[in-house]
């Protein structure tokens, strides 16, 4: 009995040090990109709400996104897409952990289901940013704005849930700290859109 739970914990474990790793944003592997383009990413990232998160998260596309408030906002989209696809995976390996309380599965599988909902937002926004043409732009740029606001509320919904005192410490920090990442990510997401909005207006 010991020797099983001190497995289920060892794994337990692993997955927690996986969630605390998932979104550290590192400078190795980052690209030469022009001064040009990484001051572009600084000053647009400024008008965002998370501004020093922003400019991280971009940096590596710096190469990419050159000068285009387009290409920047697209970029954000992805970088979104991908840490919420990552985040989604695990949680649903968590769930699937021994020594959680019913409250707390209940919990990790609602929010795998907003998280779910929230990646088809994104990967239509993302479709949609790519094919933007001139006589639709305004209802397009309509659509993009209004999935990545239902991202952004689905994200909200999800992180509330673990906000009860009946979570598990270790669960209701790890998960929930996630979540609001990629709820920073969202916001500053649908801030670069409002702005190549405006920008093309």
């Amino acid at each position: 009995m010991a020797s099983a739970f001190s497995y289920d914990s060892f794994g337990f474990l692993l997955i927690l040090v996986a969630f605390s790793s998932l979104i550290n944003i590192s400078s190795a592997g980052r690209q030469i990109a022009p001064k040009t383009s990484i001051e572009f990413i600084r000053t647009s990232c400024s008008s965002t709400t998370y501004p020093k998160l922003c400019y991280e998260s971009l940096l590596t596309q710096a190469s990419m996104i050159q000068t285009s408030p387009q290409l920047i906002a697209h970029a954000a989209l992805n970088v979104t897409l991908s840490t919420a696809k990552s985040t989604s995976a695990l949680m649903v390996k968590l769930a699937k952990s021994q020594g959680l309380k019913p409250t707390e599965v209940g919990a990790m599988q609602d929010c795998v289901e907003e998280l779910e909902d929230t990646i088809d937002e994104l990967r239509k926004s993302i479709s949609e940013m790519g094919q933007l043409k001139g006589s639709n732009f305004g209802l397009m740029i309509n659509d993009i704005q209004t999935w990545v606001s239902a991202a952004l509320t689905d994200e909200n919904t999800c992180a509330d849930g673990f906000g009860g005192k009946n979570m598990n410490g270790s669960v209701k920090t790890a998960v929930r700290s996630k979540i609001v990442t990629i709820a920073h990510l969202t916001s500053n997401a649908l801030a670069l859109v409002n702005s190549y909005a405006s920008f093309h207006g």
